[in-house]
């Protein structure tokens, strides 16, 4: 399906190119749907394209020695992967597969290539992306490291609602609406009970008993597959950066 200058300004990285620029990669993008659990990236291949997620999700996953999956990172609507590839004569590092139906932009690197070094604000998103993930990885190794399986849940979600970046004495910056209380947080395309085990090295059965509670404390909320409701941010937050 082929892909508009609007679209490509729905995505923050590409928002501030000039309008040529945005038309030259348009006419070289393509928007392709991919099925729950198709692969998007495969590191196998040499893959030829950055990938903006336009809706859904996706997550970048790795192998360890003996078969097993590990959950690297997330891709949610309006963000890119596959950065890595557009440097070097390296090739993407890990897989991206699809946790939902999704709608991907695949803008080839070449095009990429024609015009990055000469934008400013591409060159430094790219950049930026980079580093980002670099701390991505850091954040879930540590989040791995935690002798507590519940903690480490806990943690997993905190970043997953965004508020991992706070600290200490920070939980009073978790958003509050108008009358003062503190909001909800709505997680869209949530990782699976399965897919979070992956992700924290225990099994689906332990991911569960803690929802389980997490729910019957009416800290979260679990919308069918499309949505994970954080409704008490702030116990949250205390729960994941409590004593360990």
């Amino acid at each position: 399906m082929a892909v508009s200058v609007e679209i490509l300004k729905g995505f923050g990285i590409l928002r501030e190119l000039p309008e040529a620029a945005l038309a030259q990669l348009a006419s070289q993008s393509v928007l392709k749907r991919y099925a729950r659990r198709e692969i998007v990236i495969d590191p196998g291949e040499q893959e030829a394209s950055l990938c903006f997620l336009f809706e859904g999700s996706l997550q970048g996953v790795d192998f360890t020695l003996d078969g097993r999956e590990v959950g690297l990172y997330f891709v949610r609507p309006g963000d890119f992967c596959g950065e890595v590839g557009l440097f070097g004569e390296q090739t993407n590092p890990e897989f991206v597969v699809a946790l939902a139906k999704s709608q991907v932009v695949l803008m080839p690197y070449a095009a990429v290539s024609q015009i990055m070094y000469e934008t400013r604000p591409l060159i430094a998103g790219l950049s930026g992306r980079l580093a980002k993930r670099v701390s991505e990885h850091t954040r879930q190794r540590a989040i791995l490291s935690l002798n507590s399986i519940p903690h480490r849940i806990y943690r997993q979600l905190v970043q997953l609602a965004g508020l991992d970046t706070l600290h200490g004495d920070d939980a009073g910056s978790i958003p509050v609406d108008e009358a003062g209380d503190e909001s909800c947080i709505d997680i869209a395309y949530p990782p699976t009970h399965q897919e979070m085990a992956i992700m924290l090295n225990t099994s689906r059965e332990t991911v569960t008993r803690v929802f389980q509670a997490l729910q019957a404390d009416g800290l979260v909320q679990r919308n069918g597959t499309s949505s994970l409701l954080i409704k008490k941010p702030e116990a949250l937050y205390q729960l994941a950066y409590g004593d360990n």
